[in-house]
Order: C-alpha cells, then structure tokens, then sequence
C-alpha cells in the first residue's frame, strides 16, 4: 500500500508539474512601463550586463520529479519512483541528485518527438555519461547556454550583439545588420537579430546538430531552427522565449520559457570556467599507457576505476558526440 502511494504522489506531482508548466507559459512576460526599461542612446533596450536563468532546465526542459542521480539503477523494487543511484554518482550522494522541476515546455509540458527520437531520447538519458556533450566540456550550443547555472554577459552594439559564457569560455554573435552566412555548421549556430519594438527577436540555424538542450538527454539534429524572443520585463528581468524547430527530430514546433535576471552585486563580472583541462583525464585517460587515476577510498566507500577503450571506430564515436 506504501508503494502504491508514493507512486501515486509522483504521477500527481508530475501532472501538476505539467499543468504549472503550461499555466506559467501561458501567463508570460507581464507588460513592462518605458521607466522600468533601461534604453540605449537610440531608444532600443539596453541588454547590456551579466545574466542568469535561475530555473532547473538545466536539468531537464520537461516536468520531472526528483531523481536520486542522473543515471540511475534498480533498486530494491522495480519501479521507477524506487531506483537508486547507478555506481559512477553514487559517491556524490544528494550533489549528485536531480531537483524537481515544472518545467519550461509550453502547450501540454511534454517535447513532441517522433518515435525513432523518443527511443533515442531514452537510450541518451540512460548513457548520460558518455553522451552528454556537457560532460566532455563542449560547447553548449544555443539555448542551452543561455539556461545552464553559469552567468552570461551582453555587450550590445548598434548591429551587433556580443553574449560570452562562463562555461568553456562560450560566446555567440547575434548580428543585426546583413552578413554573410558562415562557412559551416557550428555547436552555437549563427545568429541574426531584429527588433520588434522592445522585443529582441533572434533567428539561430546552421547548428552541427551535436548538441543536448539539458542533462536529461533531450537533443536535436543538424536541422534545427531556433526563434529567440528577449523582451525585457523590468530593468533587471528579461523575458526569454524560444520557438524550436527540427523536422527530422520532431513532430512539430514546440516552445520553451523562462525569465533571465540581472546579477546585481556591485563588483560582478564574468570570470572563465575554462574546463577544457579539468577533463583532459575524462577524455583522455584510457588511452594512457599506465592508467592514472585507478582508485578513490572514502570512510564508507571505495571506488576501484578499470578504464576501457571502445573498439575500431566507437573510440572516434565516443569523441565526435
């Protein structure tokens, strides 16, 4: 009767959840007054500062509930709302866990993919280890830059718009004159910008298509098109909406929201994550001749590491994730 009762409270959180993602959706961007903007000599809003979403997207786009880890294994039942963290996040204990969310998908909460999308979907969820482009510190692409729990900061031009990350050291040109389009496909897209009265309005395509949305292994190809809509709400709060396409990994375009703020502390500025070498031994390791990293002892764990490389071209596949 327990069991039952607890899966019972997840599915109603999990409905909630949807519903609250729709009901946020639906009640977006309250209508700003000019005061509460900051506005450039030209009249148009000033971007310009560090930003962060403060949202747990990050995690996951859809409604979730809590999970013990990101990857997970069965535990004692078999049943979801019983699964226990899988070996490679067990050490982390509640760090290693994943918060609820209601999510930031709009319309009914849930992202439209097609069946053979679905599956791949479940499989980039259940290997989030060796799949997620995160984890080997790539970049991470647009949108899902603009929602990581990293600060981001704006410079903006009269045609152009310069954003740079903290994560990987990241950046993205939003241009807003008539450029050429890039030589080839890249992780952040290429961006072309517009005002709309006070809505910024961003066109992102030519992506590589090897980028994840967040850590729950929502993903799309090559084909994506993205439409961005910054509208600020309040000097410190931007409105961000994103209108996502990809023909070849859903059924139809779906939506994501969310509010951007402003960092306020008076001596902020944006300061690098270059994590390019703190996983040159995630990367790299297993092709040492003597393995380095082997063995972690804690007072009630001990963790032994055998590394392995993957044979004839899955080594090269594992990289080009």
């Amino acid at each position: 009767m327990q069991r039952w009762s607890t899966g019972a409270v997840i599915l109603v959180a999990l409905a909630a959840a949807a519903l609250g993602a729709s009901a946020a959706l639906g009640a977006r961007n309250p209508a700003a007054t000019s005061a509460d903007i900051a506005r450039q000599p030209d009249g148009r809003p000033d971007l310009s500062g560090i930003w962060q979403a403060n949202t747990e997207a990050h995690w996951d786009l859809e409604a979730h509930a809590a999970r013990p880890g990101a990857v997970t294994q069965q535990g004692v039942y078999p049943y979801d709302y019983a699964r226990v963290p899988a070996a490679p996040v067990l050490a982390l204990g509640a760090a290693g866990g994943v918060p609820p969310s209601i999510g930031v998908v709009g319309g009914d909460g849930r992202i439209p993919y097609t069946p053979e999308a679905a599956r791949i979907r479940q499989a980039n969820g259940e290997n989030w280890i060796d799949r997620d482009p995160e984890l080997k510190c790539y970049l991470p692409g647009v949108p899902r830059a603009m929602y990581m729990p990293y600060p981001f900061h704006v410079v903006q031009g009269t045609s152009k718009i310069q954003m740079a990350f903290t994560f990987t050291n990241a950046a993205r040109t939003i241009h807003l004159d008539a450029v050429e389009p890039p030589p080839d496909d890249t992780y952040m897209g290429h961006s072309l910008g517009r005002w709309e009265g006070d809505t910024l309005v961003v066109e992102v395509t030519h992506f590589n298509g090897k980028n994840w949305f967040d850590r729950a292994g929502n993903f799309h190809s090559e084909a994506l098109r993205l439409v961005e809509r910054f509208t600020p709400m309040t000097r410190d709060a931007l409105w961000y909406e994103v209108t996502i396409e990809d023909p070849k990994v859903f059924t139809r375009p779906w939506t994501i929201a969310m509010p951007l703020y402003r960092r306020l502390e008076p001596n902020m500025e944006l300061l690098e994550y270059r994590c390019v070498e703190f996983v040159e031994e995630f990367l790299f390791g297993h092709l040492r001749k003597e393995q380095l990293v082997r063995r972690w002892e804690g007072e009630t764990m001990i963790v032994d590491i055998t590394r392995k490389v993957p044979p004839g071209d899955k080594l090269y596949e594992w990289y080009r994730r």
